[in-house]
């Protein structure tokens, strides 16, 4: 046998040496805390993802309830002139004065 194969060999029954049966049963709490961790890694990913997701649809309805915020909004305010008041009633008898008002006098005093 060359010196190659004896190293590669004595590598081997180190590494058998090192990781038996017994080894292993010794660090299945480090193992089951490991795969802990991973369970942990991709839960957080996928919360995550869906946390993304729901924050941009809910900036979607957001910029939709504004546009029709400010259309309702420059509706009314178009409404509500006065001059846009004025044709609105003009159609159950209603116009504008010409004169100025009449003040009543307040025939009711205290004594």
């Amino acid at each position: 046998m060359s010196e190659e194969s004896q190293v590669a060999e004595s590598s081997k029954s180190e590494l058998k040496r090192r990781y038996t049966h017994r080894w292993m049963v010794k660090n299945v709490p480090f193992f089951l805390f490991l795969a802990l961790l991973a369970i942990i890694y991709i839960y957080n990913g996928h919360y995550a993802d869906k946390s993304i997701r729901e924050i941009g649809r809910a900036q979607t309805q957001l910029k939709e309830l504004q546009y029709e915020y400010k259309t309702l909004r420059s509706e009314v305010m178009f409404r509500s002139k006065e001059s846009e008041l004025a044709k609105a009633v003009e159609v159950l008898g209603l116009r504008e004065l010409t004169a100025p008002a009449v003040a009543l006098p307040d025939t009711l005093k205290k004594p």
